[in-house]
């Protein structure tokens, strides 16, 4: 048989059995989700999990979190200690079983866990399947037992090196640059939002974070310490510190109800936004689900049967709806799900059916008790529905005149815009450019092919202060809905987008790179965050980044991004190099602006994501809300910083 013919062969021989370990290692995404900042801080995520697990099951009430000098991890908590045994299947330590084999754990025994944190329950195994090092530090019976791995296989046997009085488990890792091959960097601010929250989550519990590559004002190692008493309560006024809260108390309750532990927060505030954030065993649930479901019936069909027992909607001429009962609401809802079931594109929509029962009763007896006991409270509530309802009316004729206005246009797309050639959505681009100066420099500079150029005139309205009509209004933001060809949404879901009808899967936000250009590509962020954020989840909208200085000398020519760069160039052109400081895009001339900031190959787009929506929310509406004073103290923290990640 030729050799051509051997390859082409699939036989039995041709089946790749691959181990468990081994499979993580080649497929990691599926178990971490990327391999890029994300993944890199999932490993975290994962193994303090196994640690919050130990404090729901009442073993444990202290977790740290070290980000040490190298990068590399460990997590110490003050649980049992997992066993280290000689597991009876496996013939080999339960310790070494638990971090080399996927699947295994305690997490699988009901009569250990009831209920644990993760969504697949690949755990610590994973992680030291992608670590280059791992050393696991078990403190239980009296004595000191470790054992370390690489790349999750054991290099040492289980050994006791010493005796303690302590309990709990230790676990260093450093992720495999492998594996990881964008950074290992870790971030103190990602992982400190994630252990604020995991506190709020799980009140009662001290989490310590500490920093040993950076120090503070008093030269000690960067570090905060979380413990939350009344757990969601103060979740609620951590998220809404930046709003103006219109009733006197958080609504809040926890409880079980049909085997299903449920703990619900909420308050209602001035805002024209709805912000609710649900989690599953502590995972943000961002895609929604049934839990999210049962909050929003409990929530609807309570105060819909007080508001008519009230009297104060009888002059009210149209019907209200569930939107209407949301405006300028922040709910958590947070539920312990023994076998949960994950559904939706990142596989975080809860499925399980008997949850949706289960927080719709929880919610409605909070709800009914609170009516009851607090009266004014509400007639505010209700009052607020009213307005909701009257404004929601007002932006169904805003939504009906850019409709019809969409109709006698003919193709319905704006004036301003000039569109590409190619068909294929994800072909195509559109950038967003601030001013008519720039737009007309981007259109000679651009490729027609596939990019389109929408210039915007000054600064769009401000979508975190307006009422919703005001905002269909807005002859800016009906452009930008116009272009990109999704519709305005519905009566019933105002913010639905129907993303079939999306012209272009690459969005780019191109402003100045100065004060007002990044206000108002914060701005445009604000409308995309409030009313299009599906578009940021399923990763289309970028910011362009235009240099901000040209450095040349004769027939040289550079360009510098920041300082730093700035300073490079000069030094390597040396004496006579001379820098123009562009002021804004319009500076440019189209041949500039194409090879800096437009060309795909030379171009550097940062692409926008929500990695915690909670943060995410409350920084919009510190940035962009009423309150000034939170505001100026942000602005005067980060002045140091030239970009915000939300």
């Amino acid at each position: 048989m030729s050799e051509e013919i051997q390859k082409n062969q699939y036989s039995a021989d041709s089946i790749q059995a691959l181990e468990g370990m081994e499979h993580v290692r080649m497929r990691p995404s599926m178990y971490i989700g990327d391999i890029g900042v994300r993944g890199l801080h999932h490993l975290v995520y994962e193994v303090v999990d196994n640690s919050i697990d130990e404090a729901l099951a009442g073993h444990c009430d202290k977790i740290s979190v070290i980000i040490n000098e190298d990068n590399s991890i460990t997590t110490k908590d003050n649980g049992r200690g997992i066993p280290i045994g000689i597991h009876k299947k496996e013939g080999v330590s339960a310790l070494e079983v638990v971090m080399t084999k996927i699947g295994a754990g305690g997490k699988f025994d009901k009569d250990s866990y009831k209920v644990s944190g993760g969504l697949h329950g690949v755990g610590v195994s994973c992680v030291n399947a992608l670590s280059e090092s791992l050393t696991a530090t078990v403190y239980r019976q009296g004595e000191i037992w470790q054992q370390k791995y690489s790349r999750g296989k054991a290099e040492t046997p289980v050994a006791s090196i010493g005796n303690t009085e302590e309990t709990g488990t230790e676990v260093t890792f450093k992720p495999d640059p492998e594996i990881f091959n964008q950074t290992l960097e870790y971030s103190y601010e990602t992982l400190s939002l994630r252990m604020r929250e995991l506190s709020y989550l799980n009140k009662g519990i001290n989490i310590v974070i500490v920093d040993k590559r950076k120090k503070n004002d008093k030269g000690e190692n960067l570090s905060e310490t979380f413990h939350s008493k009344e757990g969601l309560k103060e979740f609620i006024h951590f998220l809404d510190e930046n709003r103006e809260a219109i009733i006197g108390n958080v609504i809040a309750m926890e409880g079980e109800k049909n085997g299903v532990p449920v703990e619900v927060a909420m308050i209602y505030n001035t805002s024209f936004s709805e912000n609710l954030h649900s989690y599953v065993n502590n995972i943000n649930t961002h895609e929604g689900g049934t839990h999210l479901s049962g909050f929003r019936r409990g929530l609807t069909t309570t105060l819909k049967k007080y508001a008519d027992n009230s009297g104060l909607l009888d002059k009210l001429k149209f019907e209200i709806s569930g939107d209407d009962f949301r405006e300028g609401l922040t709910a958590i809802v947070s539920v312990k799900v023994a076998e949960p079931q994950f559904e939706g594109q990142t596989k975080t929509k809860l499925g399980n059916r008997e949850v949706t029962s289960a927080v719709s009763q929880s919610v409605s007896e909070m709800l009914e008790n609170y009516l009851e006991e607090n009266p004014n409270d509400a007639k505010i509530i209700v009052q607020k529905v009213i307005l909701a309802a009257q404004a929601r009316h007002a932006a169904r004729k805003a939504r009906e005149m850019v409709q019809r206005k969409t109709v006698m246009s003919g193709g319905g797309l704006p004036g301003k815009l000039s569109d590409c050639s190619e068909q294929d959505p994800t072909l195509c681009e559109v950038f967003l450019v601030e001013g008519d100066s720039a737009g007309g420099t981007a259109k000679q500079g651009r490729d027609r092919n596939f990019q389109a150029i929408l210039p915007l005139r000054g600064k769009i309205l401000n979508v975190e202060k307006a009422m919703q009509h005001k905002v269909f209004e807005n002859e800016e933001i009906r452009n930008i809905y116009t272009a990109l060809g999704v519709t305005i949404g519905t009566e019933e879901d105002s913010k639905a987008l129907n993303i079939d009808k999306l012209r272009y899967h690459k969005i780019v936000i191109m402003c100045d790179a100065d004060v007002d250009g990044s206000h108002i590509s914060t701005l445009i962020l604000t409308f995309f965050f409030r009313y299009m954020k599906e578009l940021i989840e399923l990763g289309y909208v970028y910011i362009a980044t235009p240099p901000l200085y040209l450095v040349k000398k004769g027939q040289k020519k550079d360009y510098a991004w920041n300082d730093n760069q700035r300073e490079i160039l000069l030094e390597q052109f040396g004496q006579g190099a001379s820098v123009q400081r562009y002021k804004g895009l319009g500076e440019m001339n189209a041949e500039q602006l194409w090879d800096t900031t437009m060309n795909p190959e030379e171009r550097t787009l940062r692409q926008v994501t929500i990695d915690n929506g909670g943060e995410a929310d409350r920084i919009f509406s510190m940035l962009m809300g009423d309150e000034v004073p939170p505001r100026r103290e942000f602005i005067e923290k980060n002045a140091i910083y030239a970009n915000i990640d939300v």
